[in-house]
């Protein structure tokens, strides 16, 4: 039997930088911020580290704006302080994959500036140009952060496409030499010594040639961008040849986020042999709240829904050995025990019990920081204290353009915002919590002086702990890596339970979802087996009988051996 790609084995750790460790007192999170950190991440048992982009930035979107791919951004450090945080996160075994955002650029990336210099200018094609339709624009577009995707260039007579912020310009994947210049600044990385990219909106590289109008999504003045810009006629085609070109040459991992992308499509990204990807970040368990202004809405998700989704991205990827990504949360998204646990009384159980039913699923799992610390959404009192763009637009509309009362478009910020994710790293209990000497570029989560790494760590019994085990199992049982996925109860509202089967043994996961005891009655051909609990987070019998009863949030991997 062939060895297992090392990535499938792996737990990644997902950094925001600017939000994770200040070592100079500026009050933004820098480089050598992660590495004073190391050591906890190291304990924590974590294999690979996912840092948000890095690369010298305006920050109109924190980061994802880039104007020099090749050089950090002064805020975060020095090129220097980069090579030392890769060098020591090695010394510990621990890889490092960086963020590539090449669907788009910053206005103020060198390229776009020759590209608005002049039409003949070769940097020019870089870019997505479209002449005025009957003196409007081009097609029915909307912007991800609200507005038309085109921006008119009157010296130019010419709009050019940004799928995101118009300080967002998207590049031309059809002009080959847009392609060659990102291979050569991935072959930069990789050659220092980084261990694989997560690669930005990537299924939205190849746009449809013919940029058609997109459907009119009901209150808004623009239709939907994915149209014509996701999973592309030609992004398999762009993908392989990055394969062949870069990829190939490496031992890296790979891993593209794809919005808008099934799991049926996503087997031609990540299925054996095609060349393309080792997995992707899909969107369809984060889509099951929303309600009539999309993502800002305060929807609670239904059990039996989430089941499906993970479920349907287990089986489907397996049918082409295609290898899952594993999350409840990233940087985009709100804390997960808000959203799918217990903030409340059970916020420590509920962090475990997500942990558990995530992580015995087969595929990549990824930690986003502060999730192994039971952290929850923010409820900042004003709307100046959030930084984020995407939430003072929404703000903006869903008053302005919906009439909806601030105290409503304040409920939905309080449960969706990318800030919730992008507090500071409360290290410890104190003013700035341990996570800077100056004033946080974002307030702290009021809550830090109960909720941090210091208090956590002290706690035998925490989330933090907690992990390490959930880590060590996944490490060391081949099952969770091998184990066929068979879902249990899928119209159950309640409980996530689950088998991973391989010969002559198979785990058992089940999790209670609810604040109160749930009871299964467990199938005769699962009863009385020899079995062990190999991880739970509260008492729980230590045979699997007729009956399994959960506590509120309860959480059990049983091993049965048969």
């Amino acid at each position: 039997m062939n060895e297992l790609p090392w990535w499938k084995k792996s737990v990644v750790y997902q950094i925001y930088p600017k939000s994770f460790n200040d070592s100079n007192g500026d009050g933004i999170g820098d480089l050598n911020g992660i590495t004073e950190k190391l050591d906890y991440l190291a304990n924590l048992g974590v294999d690979v580290l996912w840092l948000n982009p890095i690369y010298q930035s305006p920050q109109v979107d924190n980061g994802y704006d880039i104007s020099n791919y090749r050089a950090i951004e002064p805020q975060l450090g020095t090129m220097a302080d980069f090579e030392q945080l890769l060098a020591a996160a090695h010394d510990r075994h621990l890889r490092i994959i960086l963020d590539l955002v090449v669907n788009h650029t910053s206005d103020q990336h060198p390229w776009f500036k020759a590209a608005q210099s002049s039409v003949s200018d070769p940097h020019h094609d870089y870019y997505i140009w479209k002449q005025p339709v009957d003196g409007h624009v081009p097609n029915n577009w909307g912007s991800s952060f609200g507005g038309s995707t085109w921006e008119y260039q009157a010296d130019l007579s010419e709009y050019y496409l940004h799928l995101f912020a118009k300080q967002q310009p998207d590049l031309n994947w059809e002009n080959p030499q847009v392609r060659q210049e990102v291979y050569d600044l991935m072959r930069f990385w990789l050659d220092k010594g980084v261990d694989g990219f997560r690669m930005d909106v990537i299924s939205l590289i190849s746009k449809d040639p013919t940029y058609p109008d997109g459907p009119v999504i009901q209150g808004k003045a623009f239709g939907s961008y994915y149209a014509g810009a996701a999973n592309g006629p030609k992004v398999h085609d762009y993908l392989q040849e990055m394969h062949q070109q870069v990829l190939a040459d490496y031992d890296i991992m790979t891993v593209g986020e794809t919005p808008h992308t099934t799991a049926k499509q996503a087997q031609l990204y990540t299925g054996a042999g095609r060349n393309e990807l080792d997995m992707v970040f899909h969107f369809d368990h984060m889509h099951l709240d929303y309600g009539t202004y999309g993502k800002f809405s305060t929807n609670r998700f239904k059990l039996v829904d989430l089941k499906a989704v993970l479920a349907r991205w287990e089986t489907t990827l397996a049918q082409v050995d295609g290898w899952n990504s594993l999350y409840w949360s990233n940087h985009d998204q709100p804390r997960a025990v808000t959203r799918f646990g217990d903030e409340g009384q059970y916020r420590v159980r509920s962090a475990k019990m997500l942990g558990t039913v995530l992580h015995m699923l087969q595929g990549t799992p990824y930690i986003f920081e502060g999730e192994e610390l039971g952290l929850k959404n923010v409820h900042f009192e004003t709307l100046s204290d959030y930084n984020d763009l995407e939430t003072h637009n929404i703000y903006r509309e869903l008053t302005e353009d919906h009439h909806e009362t601030p105290e409503a478009a304040m409920a939905a910020i309080y449960l969706h915002s990318r800030d919730n994710a992008r507090t500071p790293m409360p290290w410890d209990g104190s003013l700035q919590g341990g996570f800077t000497s100056g004033q946080p570029w974002l307030k702290l989560n009021p809550d830090h002086d109960q909720i941090n790494a210091a208090q956590d760590l002290a706690n035998e019994n925490g989330v933090y702990h907690y992990y390490q085990q959930l880590i060590k199992l996944r490490h060391e049982e081949p099952l969770v890596t091998s184990g066929v996925f068979e879902l249990l109860a899928p119209d159950d509202p309640d409980l996530f339970i689950y088998l991973r089967k391989g010969e002559g043994e198979t785990l058992f996961v089940a999790g209670n979802f609810t604040a109160t005891p749930k009871t299964w009655t467990v199938p005769e051909a699962l009863r009385n087996q020899a079995a062990t609990v190999l991880l739970a987070n509260t008492t729980i019998d230590s045979a699997l009988g007729q009956t399994l009863t959960l506590p509120p949030y309860g959480a059990v991997v049983y091993k049965l051996q048969y």
